[in-house]
């Protein structure tokens, strides 16, 4: 199967292609690969891709998956209604 049609990140849209691209351009841990595919930052927040990548990491830089650290995860932020911070002012 062609490296392009194997989708590792379905948030975000990332190929197996793309992760490998991205490790020879020299991104060589979770974090990097993220900053520049955005993987884990969709919905799931990598809750279906993060071992994958983390695999294909360990496979490319020839160590074991236990030892590649993951990303960093932030908690969502929901949007606050201008409305309630003004009545709050008052109190």
């Amino acid at each position: 199967m062609n490296k392009q049609d194997i989708i590792i990140c379905r948030c975000e849209d990332v190929s197996l292609a793309d992760i490998h691209k991205a490790l020879e351009m020299g991104y060589r841990d979770f974090e990097s690969i993220k900053r520049i595919l955005r993987v884990g930052m969709g919905p799931c927040q990598g809750q279906t891709c993060e071992h994958l990548i983390k695999n294909e990491i360990a496979r490319f830089n020839k160590v074991n998956p236990e030892t590649v650290k993951i990303h960093k995860t932030r908690p969502l932020i929901s949007g606050v209604v201008l409305k309630d911070i003004a009545e709050s002012q008052d109190e």
